[in-house]
């Protein structure tokens, strides 16, 4: 079965740098969510909808903490 975690801790391990940004990981899940769209051909599969849930949680993180334009 595939993991998206393992994914995002083998990018962090083989990047320069091990911290990534959070908009990083967005962009990161959001690739991946369509790479394995296209692999499936489903919208519904398991690991799409887990991708996907998981992308919500970081883009809601990344809304909480952006500053605000005035």
């Amino acid at each position: 079965m595939y993991s998206v975690e393992y994914d995002l801790r083998d990018k962090a391990r083989d990047s320069y740098s091990s911290a990534i940004t959070l908009e990083d990981e967005i962009q990161f899940l959001r690739l991946k969510m369509e790479e394995i769209v296209l692999l499936e051909k489903s919208f519904t599969s398991d690991i799409v909808i887990q991708i996907s849930s998981l992308l919500d949680v970081k883009i809601n993180e990344y809304m909480r903490i952006r500053p605000r334009k005035s």
